[in-house]
């Protein structure tokens, strides 16, 4: 049986696989140490998920051409230059199960081979002249900084109320998805119009996706028994645990603050915290929040002209709220 992704890349797969010789291409260095630890990220890609829903935009509004092309890779620059200076920041060994960057070649190594990536990025859009597409990802970029440090300042606090998260998640996750989605539509020459409307299904997309993931941390409301806890353990606020802080006594609250505060790495109080979400509703609502978001941005494609690629992409959004891990 084919895996679902492998179905949905379905429309835009040769297109995917060229992307992949384009992408190490744009990678490639004179400096043997840097040619090196590139080909190790190349090795160790994930599902690819962002320059698939470039191609898929792309295809849905027009004919994939070399700006795609130069759309996805910018895309995956910048991406993968935030994550290896994410990980510096985060002191973090390990990513997808791999060795980070900076458990094998120290921090001062990383930071600069964060900084290569992110100026292959910029020089992949001048030297095609792609000024419009730079805007629309260098915009993502300053988000995903500032959604960053807007949850690290109130996660101190701890003071992010429902609206706060939103602003959060918006800008740290939608924001890049939809990047993918109004670069695609730009590389293809869409109309303005188009683009504002991909951008928009995208940064709905993105916070579906988001909630799902917080949703996780909990155990998914079919599988309650398997949480992982680690969001508490980081004290991150997340959509389940605020609307649960919303609507338990005073006392209940105090005692979840108390754990969050002072016992986020003691497993019984952590184990506790997440069966006080689970009993006050906490997942369903983060759950129906997420079908809400889901709809949103089925509202902003409905009137595109059906093809392949744009169930592809409906199908893409589908998996991304139904996935389990």
């Amino acid at each position: 049986m084919i895996p679902i992704v492998e179905q949905i890349k379905a429309p835009v797969a040769t297109e995917m696989k060229l992307f992949e010789e384009k992408f190490k291409d744009s990678m490639k260095s004179d400096v043997a140490l840097l040619d090196k630890i590139t080909n190790y990220i190349i090795k160790r890609k994930g599902k690819q998920m962002r320059p698939l829903f470039v191609f898929l935009s792309a295809k849905t509004c027009g004919t994939v051409n070399e700006a795609t092309y130069t759309a996805a890779s910018l895309i995956e620059l910048l991406h993968t230059a935030t994550l290896v200076h994410d990980d510096v920041v985060d002191d973090a060994n390990e990513r997808r199960g791999f060795f980070s960057i900076n458990a094998l070649w120290k921090n001062k190594i990383a930071v600069l081979v964060g900084d290569f990536l992110l100026s292959r990025g910029l020089l992949l859009t001048t030297e095609n002249g792609q000024f419009e597409l730079l805007k629309i990802v260098s915009k993502a970029v300053k988000e995903m900084s500032e959604g960053e440090l807007l949850q690290m300042e109130k996660a101190r606090r701890l003071d992010i109320d429902e609206a706060i998260y939103y602003k959060v998640i918006k800008q740290k996750t939608a924001s890049l998805v939809a990047s993918c989605c109004a670069s695609g539509a730009q590389s293809v020459n869409a109309s303005e119009s188009t683009v504002e409307l991909m951008y928009q299904f995208g940064i709905n997309v993105g916070m579906a996706f988001q909630i799902k993931d917080d949703i996780f941390d909990f155990g998914s409301s079919a599988e309650i028994g398997k949480p992982t806890g680690i969001d508490i353990k980081e004290r991150k606020m997340t959509l389940p645990l605020i609307y649960t802080l919303n609507n338990v006594s005073k006392k209940v609250k105090n005692r979840i603050i108390n754990t969050f505060k002072n016992h986020n790495e003691d497993p019984e109080r952590v184990q506790e915290v997440i069966q006080l979400v689970i009993e006050n509703g906490g997942i369903e609502y983060s759950e129906q929040k997420m079908l809400e978001y889901k709809a949103k941005a089925l509202g902003y494609i409905k009137d595109f002209p059906e093809n392949e690629s744009k169930k592809a992409l409906i199908s893409l959004l589908e998996y991304s709220i139904s996935r389990t891990k």
